[in-house]
């Protein structure tokens, strides 16, 4: 965690994976985020998976770092509390519908410069998720194996929700845009950023909308091969699947001198009468023919052995892992400074977390602050913010209005 926003307060009144993920992003560069939650906790609080005590493994990681008010959001005073508290500090990030109690206009009226992050699902206000948003996209007929019948085949949705966390980067984004027009002009900012929307952009900004367009029909499905270079999984002789690429003269090179395939190479480009020297659009185009050939010289080393001449050669190259093996490895994980502890986990269960994917070699990162107990800072943020004396906070955690922290809760039922 750096603290290069240890000046900037942010409200976060959200749920699930896109809007947490900004204010996540905030968090770990040094802003405080106070994430604003219903007594109980929201709609993400109990997501899958959760350990024995019933402790969300999900919710735990998206929140780190951050502040957690509960307050009553059914009841008139509690939904006035959140929109006070939004309007106080200035700066809100929810995906909160636009028609709900938490309108830019109904924190704007309490602040003219009030600057809110809206992340939605649909422009039009249709509700969306990733894996929906990821159909609507096309990206599910464009995956699986190349022999599949283009007519018949199923689609294949992907299990990491990458527009949640697109949208989430760019939602902080967003957010740092909005507060330094207003730091130039003073004037707040309403930003709404639909997940679709960043969907179907991030389509038509890779240049494959203008392909799809251009070439009247879809694309082909590839398999595990890269569209438009060199590059697919491969099986050495002990049955270890690993991925290579090859997009740059270095790495094919490479590539050719580590499987010791030269002269094949040369005999293949002779028989078919190209440079496979000359670029991506010879190799992409006689795929076939030197996966082929690449496999066969595959068969001849076992992983270690072709893995060392792999590196020694400069090739790029990883040897496909399990979730749980790349969550152990040592390279990826424990020997990795993007990770530290965290041993004071609301589920008390001890593991590795991030600190900021963006490292400062001249400044020290720290250890990763661990996700705050349900309410646990209520009481704080309330006096804080919105100046509220602890007699005036008792009555309203008496009324139900307010609720601190749930670390003795037991939530083993769940």
């Amino acid at each position: 965690m750096y603290n290069l926003l240890n000046d900037l307060s942010i409200i976060e009144v959200s749920s699930f994976v896109a809007s947490p993920t900004a204010g996540l992003y905030c968090a770990q560069m040094g802003a405080e985020v106070i994430r604003v939650d219903h007594t109980g906790g929201g709609l993400d609080y109990d997501r899958y998976m959760l350990t024995k005590e019933g402790r969300s493994l999900s919710w735990e990681n998206l929140n780190r770092a951050k502040k957690s008010v509960a307050l009553d959001l059914r009841s008139g005073e509690g939904r006035e509390l959140c929109v006070e508290l939004a309007a106080k500090t200035g700066q809100c990030i929810t995906n909160l519908p636009e028609k709900s109690f938490l309108s830019h206009a109904a924190m704007q009226a309490k602040r003219d410069d009030m600057v809110s992050v809206r992340i939605m699902g649909w422009h039009d206000g249709r509700q969306a998720m990733d894996f929906t948003v990821n159909a609507a996209a096309g990206y599910p007929l464009m995956t699986g194996p190349e022999e599949w019948d283009a007519k018949t085949a199923p689609p294949v949705s992907q299990p990491l929700p990458a527009w949640d966390f697109i949208t989430g980067a760019y939602s902080a984004f967003a957010l740092m845009s909005a507060l330094h027009h207003r730091a130039a002009t003073g004037e707040g900012s309403q930003m709404r950023v639909p997940l679709g929307d960043v969907a179907i952009g991030t389509l038509a900004n890779s240049g494959t909308m203008a392909e799809m367009l251009y070439r009247g029909s879809d694309r082909e499905r590839l398999g595990n091969a890269i569209w438009g270079a060199f590059g697919r999984d491969f099986q050495s002789k002990c049955g270890a699947r690993f991925m290579v690429a090859a997009l740059t003269p270095k790495q094919w090179s490479g590539l050719v001198a580590a499987f010791d395939v030269a002269e094949e190479i040369a005999a293949l480009e002779k028989e078919l009468g190209v440079d496979f020297n000359a670029g991506d659009r010879p190799r992409f185009e006689n795929r076939h023919r030197l996966f082929d050939l690449f496999q066969k010289a595959a068969e001849s080393f076992d992983y270690e052995t072709l893995s060392t001449r792999m590196a020694d050669h400069g090739c790029t190259f990883e040897k496909y892992r399990s979730h749980h093996e790349a969550s152990t490895d040592p390279v990826l994980v424990t020997d990795n400074p993007l990770f530290g502890p965290s041993p004071a986990n609301p589920s008390g269960f001890e593991y590795p977390a991030t600190r900021s994917f963006a490292n400062m070699p001249e400044r020290e990162a720290g250890n990763p602050a661990p996700a705050p107990f349900l309410g646990q800072h209520s009481e704080e943020v309330l006096a804080d913010k919105l100046g509220l004396s602890s007699g005036a906070i008792a009555k309203l955690i008496d009324a139900g209005t307010v609720a601190v922290s749930d670390k003795d809760a037991d939530y083993s039922h769940r």
